[in-house]
Formats: structure tokens, C-alpha cells, sequence
């Protein structure tokens, strides 16, 4: 009789695994299913970019343009030189920004936490700023390097001033230093404007964040740094995991927490740096989508990662599509778009109560 017993009930647990394994199975099957239909909406999106516009153009010539050009026909021209190149920095952009507010939500450990948010872009931008007025500096490569030294500044400032005290980096202390950061940031970089009238104009609508006028060559000096923080993020995405469950838990468990984190910062650092050193300040990216992304993924990081980066580029590149027919023949830097969207889904966040002290 109790070995009868002692069968059923390993019949039973085998039984029992087998059906967590078959839901772990289906669980994952979907993620996929969701993100091959994300790509394919993303692919749309970019279809969209290049073909509508104050102009729109056939699929037709689209594809001539991209497999057979001819440098004698102007739409063409237009195409190759204009639209394409401003898709693709969209959604390049939307997925770096995209994913550095993933990490930087998970390292933080608040749900406002993007790099618009805590000062890495308006340090990045303080000091393309500086280098493009002040010191007359026009090379991209010289500014895309600014951008990154500011984002890095931006970043260990707002982190220093919201470890200080006894109970060191909470979410609202990180919250309040990024606040007072970036309006340190932006004042500055105000002043320099003010003083020099002449510089105003050159970079007034590059401060509002925009994507329109970029050249190719301006997203192929950023693209393989973007590319390798992009490869980055999603292997550190099992530690970021355990880094979600604690900073304590996560050194019991054998985490090099510290390495982690100073890794995680340098990928935030990168992704932000890039993207403003091409586009601009442009907010809000950072802090929607991830949310959106865990909405259809939950925590684990080996899908938010790849998720954020799809979702990202659709939203940017959406914005920007609206962005152009809301005042035709005139259109709206993407950065206000950008910020129409996300400013009542920051506000929704934080009447949630999510961030917490």
C-alpha cells in the first residue's frame, strides 16, 4: 500500500511539472507570437515614414529607389537621401531610448526613471550645446563624444546626490536630484543661448528634439555603439533580473552587484549619449514603453529588452508621423509629440503612487 502511495504521488509530481513546463512553453510561444507581430507593425511603420509625408510616393518608387536608384530621378533622390535615413534614425533612436529607461527603471527602482527624467539628456545636451555655440565645434564625431561625457556627468551627479544620506538611493531621492538636475542643466544651457543670439538659431529646433534633416552618415558614426549597447542590455538581462529582486538578495545569490550596476549605467550612458548627440532631447520614449513592454512580457528582462526595442521604434517613428501632418505644409519637431504622449502617462504613474521613498 505505501508503495502504491509513494507511485501516485511521483506520478502525480511528474504530472504536476509537466503541466508548469507546458504553461512556461505556451507563455514563451506567445512572447514570440507577440514579438514577430511587433516587428511586422514595426516594418509597417517604417514602410509608412518613407512613403507618406507633405509629399506621398508609391510603393513602387520606394522600391526602385532602394534596389534600383537612379540619381537622375528626383523623387528617388529624395527618398534615398531623405525619408529612408529618417526612419531608420527614428527607430533607432526609440529603441535606444526605449531601453535605457528599461535599465534605468530596474537599477533605480522606480518606474518614473528614464534618461529624460534624471539628467542624462539634458547633460547631454548642455554639453553638445557648448561645444556647438560656445566653442564652434561643427565635426559630429567631436559632438557625438560631448554628448556622451555629458550624459555620463548628467548620470553620476543625479546618482551621487540621491545616495547621500543614511539610507542611501531611494527611488523619490533619485527622482528629486534628476528634477533639480535637469533644470540645473537646462538653465545653463539657456544662458549660453541668451548670450549668444547667433548660436540660437542654429540649435533651437535640434533642443526641441527632432530627426528631420539628419544625414545617414550622422546615424552611421553612432549606429555601432548603439548596436553594441543594444547586444549589451539583452545579455546582462538574467543579471538585471536578479537585480530586480534586491540589492541583498542579489549578493547571496553570487552577484558582482557593483559590476553590474557600473555596467548598466555605461550601456544608459551610451544609448542616451548616442541618441541626443543625433536627435536631440527627446523625452518621455524612456519611461512609456517599458511600462507597455512588461504589460506583455511581465519582468523578465530577457524579453522587456527586446520588446522595448521594437515598441520604441514604432512609437518614435509614429510620433514623428503625426508630427508631420498635424501642421502641414509646416510640421512639429517629433520631441513634441513625444512629450504630448507621455506627459499624461508620467502623470498617471505617479497619481498611482508607484514611486515610493
Amino acid at each position: 500500500m505505501s508503495s502504491l502511495l509513494i507511485h501516485l504521488r511521483i506520478v502525480g509530481g511528474c504530472r504536476g511539472n509537466m503541466n508548469v513546463n507546458s504553461k512556461k512553453r505556451n507563455r514563451s510561444k506567445w512572447k514570440w507570437i507577440g514579438l514577430a507581430a511587433g516587428v511586422a507593425v514595426l516594418l509597417l511603420c517604417v514602410a509608412s515614414s518613407i512613403l507618406f509625408g507633405a509629399v506621398n510616393y508609391s510603393w513602387g518608387l520606394a522600391w526602385s529607389a532602394a534596389f534600383h536608384y537612379d540619381d537622375s530621378v528626383n523623387e528617388q533622390i529624395i527618398i534615398r537621401t531623405t525619408r529612408m535615413p529618417r526612419a531608420f534614425i527614428a527607430a533607432a533612436i526609440g529603441a535606444s531610448l526605449a531601453i535605457a529607461g528599461a535599465l534605468m527603471q530596474t537599477l533605480t527602482r522606480n518606474p518614473l526613471s528614464s534618461p529624460s527624467v534624471l539628467g542624462v539628456n539634458t547633460g547631454a545636451t548642455m554639453f553638445v550645446v557648448v561645444g556647438a555655440v560656445a566653442l564652434k565645434i561643427s565635426s559630429m564625431h567631436t559632438l557625438m563624444w560631448l554628448a556622451f561625457l555629458g550624459a555620463a556627468v548628467g548620470a553620476l551627479i543625479v546618482y551621487m546626490l540621491g545616495s547621500i544620506g543614511r539610507d542611501g538611493l531611494t527611488p523619490l531621492k533619485i527622482i528629486l536630484a534628476g528634477a533639480a538636475m535637469t533644470a540645473l542643466f537646462s538653465s545653463i544651457t539657456q544662458g549660453i543661448l541668451v548670450l549668444n543670439k547667433q548660436g540660437l538659431s542654429s540649435v533651437l529646433f535640434w533642443l526641441t528634439g527632432t530627426i528631420a534633416g539628419r544625414s545617414p552618415d550622422m546615424l552611421m558614426t553612432v549606429l555601432p555603439f548603439m548596436g553594441i549597447a543594444w547586444a549589451a542590455a539583452w545579455i546582462i538581462s538574467r543579471d538585471m533580473n536578479l537585480l530586480m529582486m534586491g540589492e541583498d538578495t542579489a549578493k547571496g545569490l553570487g552577484q558582482r552587484t557593483l559590476k553590474v550596476k557600473l555596467l548598466a549605467g555605461l550601456i544608459i550612458v551610451v544609448l542616451a549619449g548616442s541618441s541626443v548627440s543625433v536627435a536631440g532631447p527627446i523625452a518621455f520614449i524612456g519611461i512609456v514603453v517599458p511600462h507597455i513592454s512588461r504589460f506583455f512580457t511581465g519582468i523578465d528582462h530577457r524579453w522587456v529588452i527586446p520588446y522595448c526595442a521594437v515598441f520604441g521604434a514604432i512609437l518614435l517613428i509614429t510620433a514623428d508621423l503625426a508630427a508631420r501632418f498635424i501642421m502641414i505644409p509646416e510640421e512639429l519637431p517629433v520631441g513634441v509629440m513625444t512629450a504630448i504622449i507621455g506627459a499624461p502617462f508620467f502623470m498617471y504613474i505617479a497619481r498611482k503612487g508607484l514611486v515610493k521613498s
